[in-house]
């Protein structure tokens, strides 16, 4: 019988997008270019992108450094929310921000986010049926990536909310067979000169 091995999920947030989101920017699609040759060492299997235009962008910009990875579109890698909690659930310290900040979001947005949420777990957490490792990016959104940080550490559902994550930085986390999910890298952006860090973070978050 096919034994199962460990999944290694490398995460990114899109390149710096214009201020309508319909594109990268020049500083953009550096970070996609530069991450890409980053990567062109990791033995990966797919490019997974979400739908809108700066992921995609993204993911191509990436692909383009690398030797014939597929891409592949796919709405569970895209910008939603991707649980909403009740008030109870915030700490006191922080209900007023993040309830302020979760009201500007549609109802439809509200609705269909935690379905979404729970086909990213589905689709990219987990060890994988075989004897090899896979390697697969997801080009994605902040929201996203908080979300499976937060899964991966187990915290509660709430704790998506405030992990921040800079634009074509990297995460790493590896779901091996025989032991919880591990963070081996968050938020990196050793592949990026100085100039093209923390964008996408508010400057009081540049460190």
């Amino acid at each position: 019988m096919p034994g199962t091995a460990a999944r290694y999920l490398y995460l990114t947030r899109h390149g710096e997008a214009s201020p309508d989101e319909s594109e990268l920017t020049d500083a953009g699609r550096r970070q996609a270019a530069l991450l890409g040759q980053r990567l062109r060492g990791v033995p990966l299997t797919a490019i997974h992108h979400g739908p809108l235009a700066r992921a995609e962008q993204t993911a191509r910009l990436i692909g383009e450094q690398l030797d014939g990875v597929p891409r592949h579109r796919c709405e569970a890698a895209g910008d939603f929310v991707p649980y909403l909690p009740s008030r109870e659930e915030l700490p006191p310290e922080a209900a007023d921000a993040w309830t302020g900040f979760l009201d500007q979001f549609s109802t439809e947005e509200r609705e269909q986010g935690p379905g979404l949420a729970a086909a990213a777990l589905a689709a990219f957490t987990g060890p994988v049926d075989g004897d090899a490792p896979r390697h697969e990016l997801v080009v994605t959104h902040n929201f996203l990536v908080g979300w499976l940080v937060r899964a991966a550490l187990a915290g509660p559902e709430w704790r998506w909310l405030g992990i921040n994550h800079a634009n074509a930085a990297l995460t790493v986390i590896r779901y091996a067979p025989d032991r919880p999910p591990a963070v081996l890298v968050f938020n990196d952006t050793g592949h990026l000169p100085a100039e093209l860090r923390w964008t996408g973070f508010p400057q009081e978050l540049h460190v």
